[in-house]
C-alpha cells in the first residue's frame, strides 16, 4: 500500500517561464502605451492652446513687497471651469512656488518651471477654493486668483505651506483689486 501511494505522489507542477515573461513583457508594454497617449494627449492640449500669449516676466523694479508666501503651485485653469487645465508656457506644471505680491503685480516663482507675473491691473479675484485642475484639498485649502491674460480669463491655484495665510491673501488682493478698479473707474 505504501509503494502504491508513493507511486501516485507527483512533483509539483514546473513554473512556465515562458507564459510569464509573455504576459510580463505584455504589461510593460500595455503601459508604456497608456503613458505615450498620455504624453501625446498633454501635448495636443498645448498645442489646442497655442493661441496663449506668452506669460509676462517681472518688471525690473516691483516696489516693496505686501506680501510673500511660499507653497505650492497647483495649476492654471480657464476661470471657472476648474478642471480645463493650461498646460501651455508651462502653467501646467505643478512645482514649488514662491509668491510676492506688490503694488505693481504678483510675481510667481517657480524652481524648475516657468516662473511669470500678473500685473495688477491683469488681477481680477482672490478667492479660498478646494479644487483646482485634479487636486482637490480641504474647504478654503487652496487660493485661488483669477486673472487675465490676453483675451483669456485664468484661475491660478496655490497652496501655501502655513495655510492661515490664505485669508490674508485674499482679503489683500481684493482690496488691491477693488482699490485698482474704483481709481480705473474714476478716470
Amino acid at each position: 500500500m505504501a509503494a502504491s501511494m508513493a507511486a501516485e505522489q507527483k512533483s509539483a507542477e514546473v513554473t512556465d517561464w515562458a507564459a510569464r515573461i509573455g504576459w510580463l513583457v505584455g504589461l510593460v508594454l500595455f503601459v508604456a502605451l497608456v503613458y505615450w497617449l498620455m504624453r501625446e494627449g498633454w501635448k495636443w492640449r498645448g498645442t489646442l492652446q497655442s493661441d496663449l500669449p506668452e506669460l509676462p516676466t517681472a518688471p525690473e523694479d516691483t516696489g516693496p513687497a505686501k506680501l510673500s508666501m511660499s507653497g505650492r503651485y497647483h495649476g492654471s485653469t480657464t476661470a471657472g471651469q476648474w478642471l480645463d487645465r493650461i498646460v501651455a508656457h508651462g502653467l501646467g506644471t505643478r512645482s514649488r512656488v514662491e509668491l510676492t505680491l506688490t503694488d505693481a503685480g504678483l510675481d510667481v516663482v517657480r524652481p524648475g518651471a516657468t516662473d511669470f507675473f500678473i500685473p495688477a491691473e491683469a488681477l481680477r479675484e482672490a478667492l479660498l477654493g478646494k479644487g483646482i485642475a485634479g487636486k482637490v484639498l480641504s474647504e478654503g485649502g487652496l487660493l485661488v486668483v483669477t486673472w487675465a491674460h490676453g483675451d483669456k480669463l485664468i484661475d491660478s491655484g496655490f497652496r501655501s505651506d502655513r495655510a492661515a495665510e490664505h485669508t490674508e491673501w485674499v482679503d489683500t488682493l481684493n482690496d488691491m483689486i477693488n482699490k485698482s478698479s474704483k481709481t480705473e473707474g474714476a478716470r
